[in-house]
């Protein structure tokens, strides 16, 4: 299983290899672990952050699989470099880190796409305090800084975004709160002729009114209605362009009720939410939540095409300005009739 972050995520020092893997939860969006996660390098300098891509550690027997699998994604993009950052298993002393030979057939794969590698690391796990060593040799190394002191963290701090434990707990976030709710609700969409699109967004309308109140979780009727109204690509588009510009109050709102449908509403209309939520994400950089929203969206709907070319170009690690033009044509407070003060977050209950 991988996970991707677009290029544009919170800075990191890529030349002092502590710093960096304190870095990681703040780049990934969780603590890895039991990982190998490779960060893009980019810029003139080579300091900026690019791709990031985490991996499992794969069995002696998948090595060169995995390796070709991930060192791919970095072989249209304008990366300078790659770092390369194992997490996870235990160094016996006077030997390497562990993973030593999976580390060396990723640098192999990575090196004939032309794409050196700048740091190759190796970590217990990601905490204050945890052993951390270099494979290229024995003089590199020590204990890791408190993850909250770095320069990732301080910019996650003032986007308002916080690293999770685990992934799992970050992927949580996405579970249905009451299946019992999603059966009553699936055969109430099978029932509910499609609104016109002045309707639709009298709903949507509606729905960020309510969500701004602080009303609680929607009822039934309010999650069939607004599930509903997105199935219509004129008001889908609107919903789309409220994600930029990215982190402004009304992204922030938006990406609120677009994970509370996630929750609220059953498959396959669950996909309509996920992939709004998806976009969202992706534009304020947070790939590896993107990510996630995106597959949600092509569990409940395989087929559905704008989840697949999301998909597509996320894991590639295109970055989130290459695809907002996706949005850039709607005008969602004129489409919708809202107002600034329904997303003025200082407002909200």
């Amino acid at each position: 299983m991988t996970t991707a972050t677009p290029a544009g995520p919170p800075p990191a020092d890529l030349r002092n290899p502590a710093q960096l893997l304190a870095a990681l939860p703040y780049l990934m969006g969780f603590r890895p672990a039991k990982s190998v996660v490779l960060v893009g390098h980019q810029g003139p300098t080579g300091h900026d952050v690019g791709l990031v891509l985490r991996g499992n550690l794969p069995r002696r027997e998948h090595r060169a699989h995995q390796a070709r699998a991930l060192a791919s994604r970095f072989a249209t993009g304008p990366h300078t470099g790659v770092s390369l950052a194992v997490v996870g298993g235990r160094r016996r002393p006077g030997s390497p880190p562990p993973h030593a030979g999976f580390v060396d057939v990723l640098a192999d794969e990575l090196a004939g796409l032309g794409v050196p590698v700048i740091h190759a690391l190796w970590a217990a796990n990601i905490r204050e305090g945890a052993p951390w060593g270099c494979y290229a040799g024995s003089d590199c190394g020590g204990e890791l800084p408190d993850p909250r002191t770095t320069v990732a963290a301080a910019a996650a701090t003032e986007r308002g975004t916080v690293a999770f434990d685990s992934r799992d707990e970050l992927e949580a976030l996405l579970s249905p709160r009451s299946p019992e709710a999603l059966a009553r609700r699936s055969a109430a969409l099978a029932r509910l002729p499609c609104p016109d699109v002045n309707e639709a967004a009298s709903v949507i309308r509606a729905a960020f009114k309510r969500q701004h109140r602080g009303e609680g979780p929607p009822t039934d009727e309010e999650v069939v209605t607004v599930t509903s109204a997105l199935t219509l690509p004129e008001i889908r588009d609107m919903c789309l362009a409220m994600a930029i510009p990215a982190e402004t109050s009304t992204a922030c709102e938006a990406e609120r009720l677009w994970l509370t449908l996630v929750r609220e509403t059953p498959a396959p209309e669950r996909a309509e939410p996920a992939v709004l939520l998806g976009f969202t994400a992706y534009m304020r950089g947070d790939g590896a939540f993107a990510g996630m929203a995106l597959e949600n969206a092509l569990a409940a709907a395989p087929g559905h095409m704008l989840a697949k070319l999301l998909k597509a170009v996320l894991d590639r690690g295109t970055p989130p300005e290459v695809i907002r033009g996706l949005a850039a044509a709607a005008d969602p407070m004129a489409g919708l009739g809202l107002e600034p003060a329904d997303f003025d977050t200082e407002q909200a209950v």
